[in-house]
């Protein structure tokens, strides 16, 4: 019977068991703690060595997180990173360590990806359970949003073509703005909206004017700015106000 110790944390899970099971297998001079990354629907290294009392913990790095770690082989029945669910989410950052007290062949994959998957051979050698050799895997996903500077629109009356808006980016980006035409008593009524292809610093845009998807009109109007990266990171939106005056040609 195996005897477990669990513990929940956020943003890392950590969840140490203990193994009391009888097995076999073959001395590992080398064998030593692993750190393993779990992302591309695969386990960074799908087998791992170590001796008795060391551990294996586990990453989830992304972008794919929906992976979970549940023992398949009769040695590893019951051991599971969701135990309450048949649907594993993690976070990005997330962890899971096992603590391996018996020799054997432990044989994990995920409850969703079958890819998902990896064996743990346990020697009977005696472990040092203080030894880490591998570095803490690191996410390669970008999560952080872009940052739109120091948008300025050149003057605050601009014709129906549209005025010049400036900005400087941080990354290369999609911009899109939603325009809000400003009526009585400061209520906003949605007026349309337009995109543009936004790139690493300085940046000039037609702003303000006639779009397929605008119809500028003489009034007042806010604009909610966002740039959104290749990730799908979204930026804190600006607010821009103009004004659309009479005259001047559509563009």
């Amino acid at each position: 019977m195996a005897d477990r110790v669990a513990s929940l944390a956020r943003p890392a899970i950590v969840l140490a068991l203990t193994l009391a099971m009888l097995g076999a297998g073959a001395v590992e001079a080398g064998a030593a703690n692993r750190r393993v990354a779990i992302g591309g629907y695969q386990w960074s290294q799908p087998e791992l060595h170590l001796n008795l009392g060391e551990h294996v913990t586990w990453y989830w790095v992304g972008p794919d997180t929906m992976h979970s770690v549940t023992g398949i082989s009769d040695s590893a029945r019951g051991l599971d990173s969701d135990p309450q669910t048949n649907q594993p989410q993690h976070r990005i950052g997330d962890s899971f360590q096992l603590a391996f007290d018996a020799p054997g062949s432990y044989s994990f994959q995920c409850k969703l990806h079958g890819s998902v998957r990896g064996t743990v051979v346990v020697s009977p050698a005696p472990g040092d359970p203080s030894a880490e050799p591998d570095p803490v895997p690191k996410s390669t996903v970008d999560l952080r949003a872009p940052t739109i500077r120091h948008p300025r629109l050149d003057g605050d009356a601009i014709r129906r073509r549209g005025g010049e808006l400036r900005l400087a980016l941080d990354e290369r980006s999609k911009l899109d703005a939603d325009y809000f035409r400003l009526r009585r008593h400061g209520h906003r009524e949605f007026a349309g909206y337009a995109k543009w292809s936004g790139y690493i610093g300085f940046n000039r845009l037609r702003f303000g004017g006639r779009a397929p998807h605008f119809r500028a009109r003489p009034g007042r109007y806010v604009a909610l700015l966002r740039a959104t990266d290749r990730d799908n990171n979204v930026s804190r939106p600006r607010t821009v106000k103009f004004r659309v005056r009479r005259g001047g040609r559509a563009g």
